[in-house]
């Protein structure tokens, strides 16, 4: 097993960590910037891990709240129109079994972001490039200047434009697939979705991502929340696949 391990380059030293009198990682060092000065979201990046911890300690990649409950942070919950809160409801009551990524499918934009995997963040001239532990996804945001297709075909994780405000990178997206789940309660999202995010790298160890969900099918008005990122120091992407052609779901006991 060591072999194995040291073959995945887990514990490989993280070039360039800021660090403390003492040695350690200084987490709130300034933001690290690219040679055009913007900020810099290299790195690899795990969620917040938010969820109240068991007696016996949490696990590394506990569940998060986002996971399961993207809305859990706004005082009166999403803003459902009357069809997608049943659908919701109907979601939850099948035990997540109709989940696209409990049945090895694309889990889409949301979930690949508020997954309890890692994910690695490259910056390239005139596009950021997010490679995703889970499946082994990518997600394409291009900032060179394109305008966002017209009448595109849908897609798990649509169609990605950015543009830099001050030190915020904000990210149009359009062409989600419709019938996403953005959570485990299956939460809907339809084709009528506009996305746009906020990234922000408030320092050297945290990127708080701010998502503001425009979907007039499935939700009354526009609804905004935000997750943080935190640095993960010493390690590197491991491939997970989802077993292909999974049959377990329909045979699982109780809720």
């Amino acid at each position: 097993m060591a072999g194995l391990a040291s073959a995945q380059w887990i514990n490989y030293p993280t070039p360039g960590v800021p660090k403390n009198a003492d040695g350690s990682p200084n987490l709130n060092a300034p933001t690290p910037r690219t040679a055009d000065g913007k900020p810099d979201f290299s790195g690899v990046w795990l969620l917040e891990k938010n969820q109240p911890c068991p007696k016996e300690g949490c696990p590394d990649m506990e569940i998060t709240k986002e996971f399961m409950n993207i809305g859990w942070s706004l005082p009166e919950g999403l803003p459902y129109q009357p069809w997608a809160l049943e659908l919701r409801k109907a979601r939850m009551a099948e035990n997540s079994k109709t989940d696209p990524g409990a049945n090895c499918r694309p889990t889409g934009l949301f979930k690949l972001t508020i997954n309890p995997f890692y994910r690695k963040f490259l910056m390239l001239p005139g596009l950021v490039v997010i490679l995703n532990e889970r499946d082994s996804a990518y997600r394409q945001i291009f900032t060179d200047g394109r305008a966002l297709p017209v009448d595109p075909t849908p897609t798990p994780n649509g169609y990605s434009v950015g543009k830099w405000d001050g030190d915020t990178l904000v990210v149009n997206t359009i062409g989600i697939a419709d019938g996403e789940w953005l959570d485990r309660n299956g939460d809907p999202l339809t084709d009528a979705a506009k996305l746009t995010e906020r990234f922000r790298r408030l320092n050297y160890g945290t990127m708080e991502i701010e998502f503001t969900v425009d979907d007039p099918k499935a939700y009354t008005k526009p609804w905004t929340v935000k997750i943080k990122q935190f640095i993960a120091l010493n390690t590197e992407l491991i491939d997970f696949f989802c077993m292909e052609n999974e049959k377990d779901a329909p045979h699982e006991v109780g809720k």
